[in-house]
């Protein structure tokens, strides 16, 4: 009988703080928790599934005033974008490989939460894990918390990462 390969999806986005192609704080930590509590010295046994999850800007252009923007500056305005979304995910990619533990990486445009929770039913991972900026109940009213949605709503148990004390900004929903 062959051993069969734990799936584990994980929800990466970029820091609020630094921009792309940095990983949020939280991206970060659930990275590092998963590998160190689960993964371990079992690479073999298990393979990483990173989705990023673009947001597009609500008139479909993000600086440009869109009066003046022509298609032209819509493409490379996308392009910039998906980039940039590449660039991030780079960071777990070159880190997995460094580590030894195989992974796949892509990128959606949405809703986080919906766009997450429709990539579960889609791939059916084992796990999903998912980072946590630790807001407040007053402060998840404004932003909205993208892992308790998961939480609740996910087709498969998902594990939720808060931010260690020490990393997290004077301004909880910096990340």
């Amino acid at each position: 009988m062959g051993e069969s390969v734990t799936r584990i999806m994980v929800g990466v986005n970029e820091s609020s703080m630094k921009g792309y192609p940095h990983p949020s704080i939280s991206s970060k930590g659930a990275f590092e928790w998963t590998i160190n509590k689960i993964v371990r010295n079992n690479v073999s046994s298990f393979i990483l599934l990173f989705l990023h999850v673009q947001v597009p800007d609500e008139d479909g252009y993000e600086d440009v005033d869109s009066v003046y923007a022509s298609n032209e500056d819509f493409k490379n305005m996308k392009e910039k974008e998906r980039v940039r979304g590449t660039h991030l995910l780079e960071y777990f990619v070159t880190r997995c490989n460094e580590i030894g533990v195989a992974c796949q990486a892509w990128i959606k445009e949405g809703d986080p939460k919906e766009v997450i929770l429709n990539e579960v039913k889609r791939l059916r991972p084992d796990l999903l894990v998912v980072g946590s900026r630790g807001l407040g109940p007053f402060q998840k009213v404004f932003v909205g918390t993208v892992s308790e949605f998961c939480w609740k709503h996910a087709e498969c148990p998902v594990m939720t990462i808060k931010r260690k004390p020490d990393e997290t900004p004077r301004d909880p929903v910096d990340d």
